[in-house]
């Protein structure tokens, strides 16, 4: 008969729960790894979503021509026009973004954040997902039959 209190042979008083904690230490580590593949591959993707969504609105902007210059045979970017269209393109898509002209160049950023499935369990409940796009207008607008 063995008495309350003391530890079975060969195993010390004091490594009663190292077990437990180890394997809960462990399954936090495994959920963690398991968020980093399964949100950090959603987060790769909308990257690149993103950065599609970008370029897009950036060609939308760059073709909001000058209409006052296109009749002086002058190839130039109605700036007010190549924000605004851009920026709608973006909205419409669902993330809005922000849009600028440096040059003749449009630039659009997309930045939004993408809620995470498995890594909000230890306390990341998003990533930040940015795009970037550039688009200029070289050759004008040509209509169907035109050369």
């Amino acid at each position: 008969m063995t008495r309350t209190g003391e530890p079975a042979a060969g195993r010390a008083l004091s490594e009663g729960g190292s077990i437990s904690a180890f394997l809960a230490l462990l399954a936090v580590a495994l959920m963690a790894l398991a968020g980093l593949a399964i949100d950090g591959g959603r987060a790769m993707e909308a990257r690149q979503a993103a950065n599609a969504e970008a370029e897009q609105a950036a060609r939308a902007g760059a073709s909001a021509l000058s209409i006052g210059g296109l009749r002086e045979g002058d190839l130039a970017l109605d700036v007010p026009a190549a924000i605004a269209a851009a920026e709608a393109f973006t909205d419409a898509s669902g993330h809005p973004g922000s849009a600028s002209v440096i040059g003749s160049t449009v630039v659009v950023t997309v930045d939004y954040r993408l809620p995470t499935d498995v890594l909000g369990i230890v306390g990341i409940g998003s990533l930040v997902v940015s795009g970037r796009g550039a688009a200029t207008d070289l050759m004008g607008v040509a209509n169907g039959g035109a050369s």
